[in-house]
Formats: structure tokens, C-alpha cells, sequence
């Protein structure tokens, strides 16, 4: 199977780990990994925990990245650049709705662009 990777950030473990939850209600197959809260489990992002979340979650067929505020995002865009890689995408999508759009589409072994597209389309 060729599934696109998903990655979900957030300031909460919780909240990344209760999303993956619900995608799981649906979707079995498409890899989801979570990047929730800093190294000591704080609030917070952690670079090192996304860049692993990321590993872990791709595949081979690229990784679709969410996040939930600000700095989650430049915690992303600095790990993603000291991965020196080119098949990983931030889209711009609320966490929950879009990380769910992009793994039922995922799930469908659509390619990482129709997959990102379809979010974009639903949110941007």
C-alpha cells in the first residue's frame, strides 16, 4: 500500500494524541504519527519530536504536516530543514478537520500533491 505520511503537532500531547484517536475511529492504514509537547512533556513543541514523528511516519510516500498554533509551525519548518528533505509538506488547514480530510484521502493511495490539494481545497 502507498500511503502518505500524516504529522500532527501540537502544544498538548493530549490534543495530539485525542485527534490521532479519532482518525483511528476511521482510518486503520495511513500512517499517523503525533508530536505533542515538549522533550519534558510540557507545553510547548519540541524539534527533536517532530523530526522523529516525521521518520516514523514516512513511508516513502511523502508526510503531510499539521499543526495547531504559531510556533508549532517554525518548530516544524526548522525540523523539516534540518532533515535536509524535500517529501515533507506543512499545509495550512486546521488540525483536527484537515489532519482527517488527509487521511481518508491518504487512505484512497492518493499521492502526497492530491492529497495536500484536497486539503487545500476543503480549507484554504
Amino acid at each position: 500500500m502507498s500511503y502518505v505520511g500524516i504529522v500532527l503537532i501540537s502544544h498538548s500531547s493530549k490534543v495530539a494524541c485525542g485527534i490521532n484517536d479519532m482518525i483511528r475511529q476511521v482510518i486503520k492504514d495511513v500512517p499517523i504519527e503525533t508530536a505533542g509537547g515538549t522533550d519534558e512533556n510540557d507545553i510547548g513543541t519540541s524539534i527533536e519530536k517532530i523530526r522523529q514523528a516525521i521518520k516514523r511516519a514516512n513511508k516513502g510516500h511523502g508526510v503531510l504536516v499539521f499543526y495547531d498554533i504559531g510556533s508549532a509551525k517554525m518548530n516544524a519548518e526548522m525540523a523539516i530543514e534540518m532533515m535536509e528533505t524535500d517529501d515533507v509538506t506543512i499545509v495550512e488547514a486546521p488540525l483536527l478537520e484537515g489532519a482527517y480530510t488527509a487521511a481518508v484521502e491518504s487512505g484512497m493511495e492518493k499521492d502526497m500533491e492530491s492529497v495536500a490539494a484536497a486539503v487545500t481545497k476543503e480549507f484554504g
